[in-house]
């Protein structure tokens, strides 16, 4: 099974994509919407104007994945997104699941150093 390696941030976009853009062109959405370069190593993630389609444009060490995903039926919540937006892999994870991430809320959590 393929997974997502190391990824420094996830960065998602509100603004409708074209879905039909490729590497090339969803590389220019990154650094037109982000102001950011494409190759370092962050995740981008992208919808269509109904939050039925995803797309998600990563840099490993030697090329571009694009990850793509079509609802048969239903939309991706996004009222919790705004404008351009980082989030970590659980949230990410709700989103793409269905989950509405605007009612929910994260418990407080400890970390223990072990010493």
């Amino acid at each position: 099974m393929l997974g997502i390696g190391s990824v420094h941030t996830i960065v998602i976009s509100r603004t409708p994509t074209d879905m039909r853009k490729s590497f090339d062109g969803l590389c220019g959405c990154v650094e037109q919407a982000f102001h950011q370069d494409p190759l370092n190593g962050n995740l981008f993630v992208f919808f269509n104007r109904r939050c039925t389609r995803v797309k998600m444009l990563l840099w490993d060490r030697n090329g571009f994945w694009i990850f793509a995903k079509r609802l048969e039926s239903g939309t991706f919540s996004l009222r919790c997104i705004t404008e351009k937006q980082q989030i970590d892999m659980a949230e990410l994870l709700c989103i793409l699941d269905g989950i509405e991430l605007s009612g929910s809320y994260r418990r407080k959590r400890f970390l223990f150093d072990k010493k």
